[in-house]
Order: structure tokens, then sequence, then C-alpha cells
């Protein structure tokens, strides 16, 4: 039972206020890094609450309200444990300040009443300070889970530019790997083709005097090619949608490139084809245009006579060998043509490897491989692909 006096000014008070402030100034830091800190910090808090109110300068009522304050503080800075730990210390010094604080009544039969009183204040104390705890771990899980949702929201937000800047580098870069393969293709069909047809003129030029039926024979054959190149051109308009062998076996397409090479050239070509595997679309349009390619490089620029090319499938691989006995040439001096490289980035796209061999004087080799896994490979036998 406490006895209300008239108010007036005193040390008391003014400890009692200063007391107050300090414990509110501390408020405005909070240690949460060191263990240490933020023992050292609670302790002092207790120092500055206990000390005055075990002197008799601090009142119950006071206490009360700064341990609660104390307690919501340890729900910052500590975990659960601690947080407990502290609620424990908190009941039992402002038990022990209550219980122990003397009785002067007029009456003695009255001290019952005020013993009752001090246990159900206590106990009003206790399930304060617990309400309190599970109240604020309550409002701080709350504010941890919008926090985190904001960050998460900030992320996808970061996340979904990023994808943007990707979706236009990918649409770009598509972009260019289509016009690549677009130059590739008028290069490899178109520039073939036109090849051998001035190849038909020129011998039609040569022996429209004296040999008319070989010159007619040249004409008409340059005629087809010209048919050919245009045929060329419309694929390339539209894409290049369709691959190049023209629902042929990449066999039956070889043989007739090789035969037409002949016809036209002069060059012999010793096949040795050895595939048992049926090979998907792409990799039979990219090895169909690599030899076409060769065989017009050869045809420009070698003065071969003879032309060999081994193209086996053997151990989950695909390998390539184009050799001719023609000049040779340096290749760290002649490896800028578009040709050469329209088939590295053929074999790149098969994740192959691609390798050229050249001295003058000497001829040159060309090498391909690249594994078959993962790239359209079939397991039927194709008894027609075998050749020698």
């Amino acid at each position: 039972m406490e006895t209300l006096l008239p108010f007036h000014w005193s040390w008391l008070l003014i400890i009692q206020v200063m007391t107050i402030l300090v414990l509110g100034m501390m408020g405005l830091w909070l240690p949460i890094t060191s263990l240490k800190k933020k023992v050292f910090y609670t302790f002092l808090e207790f120092a500055l609450i206990m000390l005055p109110a075990t002197q008799g300068i601090l009142a119950t009522r006071p206490v009360f309200l700064l341990c609660l304050v104390l307690l919501m503080r340890s729900c910052l800075i500590f975990k659960r444990s601690g947080q407990i730990v502290v609620l424990v210390l908190s009941l039992l010094s402002y038990s022990a300040i209550l219980l122990t604080k003397p009785i002067e009544l007029a009456k003695p039969q009255l001290a019952e009443i005020v013993w009752d009183s001090r246990i159900s204040n206590i106990l009003l104390f206790g399930l304060t300070l617990i309400f309190a705890l599970l109240l604020i771990n309550a409002l701080l899980a709350e504010r941890q889970s919008r926090e985190k949702l904001e960050k998460v929201y900030q992320e996808l937000e970061i996340t979904h530019h990023q994808l943007r800047q990707y979706a236009v580098r990918i649409e770009d870069q598509a972009t260019l790997q289509e016009r690549n393969r677009i130059a590739r293709e008028i290069h490899d069909g178109l520039g073939h083709t036109l090849t051998a047809q001035t190849i038909q003129i020129n011998n039609a030029l040569i022996f429209w005097q004296t040999k008319s039926d070989q010159a007619l024979i040249a004409i008409k054959q340059a005629k087809q090619l010209g048919a050919e190149a245009l045929l060329e051109v419309r694929k390339s308009v539209s894409m290049l949608r369709s691959t190049s062998l023209d629902g042929r076996s990449l066999k039956s397409a070889l043989d007739k490139l090789f035969q037409d090479f002949k016809n036209s050239t002069g060059i012999e070509i010793s096949p040795n084809i050895y595939l048992p595997q049926s090979l998907s679309s792409e990799i039979n349009t990219n090895l169909y245009r690599i030899i076409q390619e060769s065989l017009t490089n050869i045809h420009k620029h070698a003065q071969a006579t003879t032309v060999n090319i081994d193209l086996l499938q053997e151990e989950g691989y695909v390998r390539l060998i184009i050799e001719d006995d023609g000049e040779g040439f340096e290749p760290t001096q002649n490896t800028t043509g578009f040709g050469l490289q329209g088939m590295k980035e053929r074999i790149a796209s098969l994740y192959g490897q691609f390798m050229l061999d050249s001295q003058i004087g000497k001829g040159c080799r060309i090498f391909v491989s690249f594994p078959l896994v993962n790239l359209g490979t079939q397991s039927s036998y194709d008894s027609d692909s075998i050749s020698r």
C-alpha cells in the first residue's frame, strides 16, 4: 500500500528523473555485434535501475516500468535465451525489492493484506513481462518478414531488369547468328554454284570455235548451274529453312557433289566414307557444306590434281580429313577468307575442332572432329552410307 504525498522538489526526485533520462539516452544506441558489449550494456541498465531502487531512491512503480523497458531492449539485442534470462533477472530483482521493503503499519493485523498485495503485484509484473516478451517478438518477427519481403521484391525487380537486358542481348545475338548463318549459306551454296558456272562459261568460250559440241554442253551445264544459283538465292531469301541436301542422304548428296566437281574441274576425288549411324540433318548439312567449300577453295587456289576425303564415324566421334596435292599456302597469312571462317563457325556449332595444315608446295590438309553426344545421332544402321 502506498501513500500519496503532496508534490515538492527534492534531491530524490532529481535522481529519479536523471536515472530515467540516462536510461532513455542509452536507448539511442543498442549494441548488436559483440556479446560482451550486449552483456555490459544490459548490466549497466540493471545497475542504473537497481542501485537507486535498493537505496530507496526509486519507488516500485518506476522500477516496474524501467524493468519493462529493459526487457523490450533485450528483445532487440539478444536471442530468445538471452531475453528469458533478462526476464527472470528482472522478475527476481523486482520481487526482491518489493519483498524486502519494510512494512510500517499502525495496525499489525493489516500486514497480511500488504503481503497479499505485494505477491499480487509480483504476479502481475511477471505476467506483464511475459506478455511484453511475446508481443515484442511477434512484432519483431512481423517486421523481419516485411523486410525480407521488401528485399525479395527489390531483388526481383533487379532480376527482372537484368532479364530484360539479357533478353535484348540474346535477341541481338540470335539476329547476328542468323545473319552469319545466312551469309555462310549464300557463300557456301551460291558461291560454289556460281564458281562452277563460271568454269563452264569459260569452257564454252574456249571450245565454241573448235569444238562446238563441247561448247554446247558447257553452255547447257552453265544454264543448269544458273538455275541452281537462282534456287540458292530463293533459299537464302526464305531464311534457308530447308536443308541443303534437299531430302537426299548425305552419301547421295556427296556422290553427286564429287561427280559434278570432277566433271567441271577434271580433279580426281578419292572418297572414303564410313558412317554406320544415321546423322541428324544439322550434322549432315554442316558436313556437306564444309566439304563443298573445301572443294571450291581447292579448285580456285590449290592447282591440285587429286583430293583425298576421309569421312569416318568411330568411338563416338565424326572425323573428316580433306587432303589435296596442290600448291599449298602459308596458313598464318591466308586464314582470313570468309570460306574458312564459315567452316570454323560450322564446326564450333557442333562443339568440334577444326585444324588446317598447309605448306607451300606440299598441298593442304583439313582436319575436322566433333563428338556425337547430344547432337541428335540415330542408332539405326545405314548400309548405304558405307563407301570406298
